[in-house]
Order: C-alpha cells, then sequence, then structure tokens
C-alpha cells in the first residue's frame, strides 16, 4: 500500500446528517452513507478533486491535505463496474418479481379502486383509504409501472404517513404514492429510479411530502435533481410536516418550482 501526501475528502460526522446527497455527487463511488452517516470507502478511491464538495447542505464534506493511499483509477473503473452489474442483476430481479409464480403480496403490482368508491369505511367514519395501487415502495416500483403513466405523484418518506393524520384525505386521493427513506435507502438507486420514472411515465405533477428532520431534506432534492437529469419540468412542491403532525408556514415547508 503506497501512501502519499495529497488532498482527499474529509466528512466531519458531527455535521454530517446521513441525508446521501453527497453519494450521486462522486463519480468515482468513493462515499457511502452507513449507519446514518456518509463514510469514505476506502482513500483509494477518493481522486481529491472535491466534486463532491457542494452537494453536502450541511458543510460536513471538505477537502484536507494529509498522508493517504495513492488514487487508484483502476480500482475504481473496477468497483465501478461491480456495482453497475450488481445494479442491473438488482434491477432485473425487480423487474421479474411482478411475474413471479407465488403470487406474492408485497411484490405484485396491482391496482384497484379507492376505499372511498368501496363499501368500506375508516374507522372514524371520515372514508376510507385513497390508495389504488400495490407496491407503493419507491425500491419495488418499475419505472415501467402500468399506474405510473401520466400520474400525479406523491413522494412521501415513510415516516410522514405515521405523522399526518390527513394523507387519504387531503394528499393521496387522485394521486401515486411513492414512499421511501433518504437516510436508510440507495440514495443512487433512488436518483437513477426517479430519472427513469420521469423519462418514460409522462408524470403530470409531484408533491414531496417530507419530515420537518434534517434527514428528511434530502428526498425533494433527489427528486428535483432527477428531474433535471431526465431533461423534464414537472409541476412540483414540497409539503413538510411536523414531528406533531402539522403543516409546516408556507415559508418553510412549500417550494414551488
Amino acid at each position: 500500500m503506497i501512501k502519499t501526501k495529497r488532498d482527499i475528502v474529509h466528512i466531519d460526522e458531527d455535521l454530517c446528517d446521513g441525508c446521501g446527497l453527497c453519494v450521486p455527487g462522486c463519480a468515482e463511488g468513493a462515499i457511502e452513507v452507513r449507519e446514518g452517516k456518509a463514510r469514505l470507502v476506502a482513500e483509494k478511491y477518493c481522486d481529491g478533486l472535491g466534486a463532491c464538495l457542494g452537494e453536502c447542505p450541511k458543510g460536513a464534506i471538505t477537502m484536507v491535505q494529509r498522508e493517504a493511499e495513492v488514487f487508484d483509477a483502476a480500482a475504481v473503473e473496477d468497483r465501478m463496474n461491480k456495482f453497475i452489474a450488481a445494479e442491473k442483476a438488482r434491477a432485473l430481479q425487480n423487474r421479474a418479481l411482478p411475474n413471479l409464480g407465488c403470487g406474492c403480496p408485497g411484490t405484485a403490482m396491482s391496482t384497484f379502486a379507492p376505499a372511498s368508491l368501496r363499501p368500506v369505511a375508516s374507522a372514524n367514519g371520515e372514508g376510507g383509504s385513497a390508495l389504488t395501487h400495490w407496491p407503493v415502495q419507491i425500491r419495488l416500483v418499475p419505472p415501467e409501472a402500468p399506474f405510473l403513466k401520466g400520474a400525479e405523484l406523491l413522494v412521501a418518506a415513510d415516516c410522514a404517513p405515521v405523522a399526518y393524520p390527513l394523507l387519504h384525505q387531503e394528499l393521496l386521493p387522485g394521486k401515486i404514492i411513492l414512499m421511501g427513506c433518504p437516510k436508510f435507502d440507495d440514495v443512487q438507486d433512488y436518483s437513477r429510479r426517479f430519472t427513469e420514472i420521469f423519462q418514460q411515465a409522462g408524470i403530470s405533477s409531484v408533491t414531496v411530502l417530507s419530515m420537518e428532520v434534517p434527514c428528511c431534506s434530502g428526498l425533494a432534492d433527489i427528486v428535483v435533481q432527477s428531474m433535471a437529469k431526465a431533461g423534464v419540468r414537472i409541476p412540483f412542491k414540497e409539503v413538510v410536516v411536523s414531528r406533531q403532525g402539522d403543516i409546516m408556514p408556507e415559508a418553510r415547508g412549500l417550494k414551488t418550482l
């Protein structure tokens, strides 16, 4: 292992909130989110150019000069080739899941009428579920899913529907919901998946429902950046919910493109 004094990324874990926005900013794949924090995978993968610096909203990433393993372009290429192969295999597996003979309800795609059109009422008598499709997890929905065609898309952080009790009455009717967590899921996969959705599905509008907590802020940015990568302009707004279940004031909680 050869070391030399050079520029290399430094991540301040005290400042990092694990949003993952730095991950797609590194073309070499030198950064991953692990245990809720961005971390340098290995010194040899960091080229020291600092392309990821502007991606961190918390200023947790800086460049320092210190003794470090030399940058290894061949190792980066090998790592990225393995990563691409693994992603292709996972994509093929995910797209095959809806056709599994077992008919697993966790993966099989389906559409149905919302509860408001069925003889089912919620416990409080104010109407039932507005959900019209399955699955709902971002990782399980292929970009070519038929229910995405021309849809008004509601992208919700996993915690938001728990905090906001009126989701089915106020935000979900007429929309297709996709749910995920930008802190614990694969941010790069989200970016690629949303880019493909925006390229293929003809989405008519996008609403992002996120929580006020810092780790949730990356979800809207991932969606906006994916629209830019797809080369489309789609009506967009972000709704932010407090931990007490209130919609945040417009100045903080709503932004429109």
